[in-house]
């Protein structure tokens, strides 16, 4: 007899291990769509990339302006990359909770 475990949403709300940038990799927020698999994107070191997603991601990966994602900036054009990852919405209060990722506070 097999038991499985209920699935509360206390534990989906706690992430158990996030993605960290990884080498030159940046993170960053999709301000906007620009048609097709291309957007641009707002990184952390104060640069706004032209940033596509790769064919192997393009099918899984479905963004929307004000995602939190990660950047791999281009070896050759250093104001394009490749969205790699997206964060759901409890591993971007993690990030903002250890101070990876900088809050925007509305003027209004």
């Amino acid at each position: 007899m097999a038991y499985y475990r209920k699935n509360n949403s206390e534990d989906e709300n706690q992430p158990t291990r996030v993605k960290l940038p990884r080498g030159k990799e940046v993170l960053g927020t999709v301000e906007q769509r620009l048609g097709g698999n291309k957007m641009m994107v707002g990184c952390s070191d104060k640069i706004q990339r032209n940033c596509r997603v790769p064919g192997r991601l393009k099918r899984k990966l479905w963004l929307r302006p004000g995602d939190v994602v990660i950047i791999e900036p281009w070896e050759f054009d250093n104001k394009k990359g490749d969205v790699i990852f997206k964060y759901r919405p409890n591993q971007v209060e993690f990030l903002k909770k250890k101070g990876l990722l900088k809050t925007q506070e509305n003027e209004f």
